[in-house]
């Protein structure tokens, strides 16, 4: 029962792992307490897409007539929705089986823990336990939706991600606690289906991680949406009654009372660092999180941890990317593999939110790029202004881009409007070969495209513009 690898976990950091120790000739095998592909297939990335095409294709049949069709009583069936985002699931779970075998990995089912060092117990459904040894041992746990001390999920009145996506009947209201992925994501998706939606942010504005400019647009799209935002302010406390919840919210002028059907805590997430045998051998960690090198090992040599659990942008192709960077580094080490890894660039990591209009961006915001000391050229596109845009319905929205002004480097990119997260790796890639705004100005974009949108906005930078 020995192995070279075990991953604890099989997200999208572990299973990703796996297969790539696995195909650089270790003997692998990955530990996984519920059901393969982790959180992101099962409960995350990929059933809460399924539930937004649903809303999306919904909101097409409200706006059939602006496409000179005509739709006639176009109903949600609730639990019909519901069903379709667990097949999805259920589908690509089975994907990830597929690849276990195909790779020849050995799947524990149960919850893995350190031992010892070099030793993994896992514990079966039955309470069994049984000890393996590994060389290497992979820690990829993922996190869950993180608990206020005031806003305990209790999955009836407070819910968290995973009730909000297999409610067994529409709320007609619901108060959203964050305006993250999560929290918007959610509003979006209820919203277009017919429930009344609040938002209460604790920050001065929604997706507060993003640029300015794409917090401003999306809460004027949200409010023409229906969709009620409250910023600078937070929920104090939850009471049950007897048709749903009354929430009392602290407001820069006040305390207010909102009433709901139920209350969606969208206010983060926590690592699963707690029972995994950490503390047995001694592995560091800062802030709920585990601190590990560049490479990713723990300060226990041959225990590592990547995704979620670890410092750095919780999202699914951070952690596949970490999974293999710290397995060719094993590898590279161990004299299995010729090359390197390149560590990960953190500055150059593309992020998405799917609500609609989608949002994607990747390096400096505008705010951050002068607070570096850069001397910035900034472009906006409206997509109002793009062909394709106005073509498909989709005029909301715009193309934000940032460049230094001293060498032309493209610091920056900000996406908001429709499939901009299929846009935004134009941008990632541009910044890994260190491209300036020339080079892309050189290059031809097809025509008509959502994504030439982004070359007209360098234009703006630039003063060049074509289109607008």
């Amino acid at each position: 029962m020995a192995y070279d690898v075990i991953v604890i976990g099989s997200g999208p950091g572990g299973y990703v792992a796996a297969i790539r120790a696995s195909q650089l000739g270790f003997k692998t095998a990955v530990v996984e307490r519920e059901n393969l592909g982790g959180i992101c297939l099962n409960w995350g990335c990929i059933p809460t897409k399924a539930l937004l095409k649903t809303a999306q294709v919904f909101e097409y049949t409200q706006h059939s007539k602006d496409y000179g069709i005509t739709v006639s009583d176009a109903k949600v069936e609730f639990d019909a929705v519901i069903k379709r985002s667990r097949g999805v699931a259920d589908k690509m779970s089975r994907g990830v089986q597929f690849l276990m075998k195909k790779n020849k990995i050995d799947v524990l089912m149960g919850n893995g823990k350190l031992k010892a060092k070099g030793q993994v117990e896992v514990t079966d459904k039955d309470g069994k336990a049984t000890v393996y040894d590994a060389k290497h041992i992979i820690l990829a746990t993922g996190a869950r939706a993180r608990e206020l001390p005031n806003l305990k999920i209790d999955g009836k009145n407070v819910i968290g991600y995973r009730e909000a996506m297999v409610l067994p009947q529409q709320p007609k209201s619901m108060i959203v606690v964050g305006s993250g992925a999560i929290g918007v994501e959610f509003a979006y998706f209820y919203a277009t289906l017919g429930t009344k939606v609040t938002i209460v942010e604790f920050l001065p504005r929604i997706v507060p991680v993003e640029d300015e400019d794409i917090s401003k647009e999306l809460e004027k799209i949200y409010k023409k949406k229906g969709i009620e935002i409250m910023t600078n302010a937070s929920v104090e406390a939850v009471e049950a009654t007897g048709n749903g919840v009354k929430a009392k919210v602290k407001t820069q002028t006040g305390e207010i009372t909102l009433e709901a059907d139920v209350v969606l805590s969208a206010v983060g997430i926590a690592a699963n660092i707690e029972n995994i045998g950490l503390e047995g051998l001694g592995i560091k960690t800062d802030k709920g999180r585990v601190l590990v090198d560049k490479y990713y090992q723990t300060n226990v040599p041959g225990v590592y941890a990547i995704g979620d659990m670890v410092p750095g942008q919780a999202l699914a192709h951070v952690a596949s990317k970490e999974g293999i960077v710290c397995v060719e580094a094993i590898a590279y080490n161990e004299k299995k593999y010729a090359h390197k890894p390149e560590t990960i660039d953190y500055m150059n990591i593309p992020g998405c939110t799917y609500c609609a209009p989608e949002i994607a961006s990747v390096g400096y915001t505008e705010k951050a790029a002068k607070e570096a000391g850069y001397e910035v050229k900034v472009g906006k596109f409206p997509f109002s202004a793009s062909g394709k845009a106005s073509a498909a319905g989709a005029t909301e929205g715009f193309v934000k881009v940032i460049f230094d002004a001293k060498y032309g480097e493209w610091l920056g990119t900000h996406m908001i409007g429709a499939n901009v997260t299929e846009i935004i790796a134009e941008t990632v890639v541009a910044r890994k070969l260190e491209t300036t705004y020339q080079e892309v100005l050189d290059s031809i974009h097809p025509h008509p495209t959502m994504s030439e949108s982004v070359k007209d906005a360098i234009e703006v930078a630039y003063g060049e513009a074509i289109h607008l």
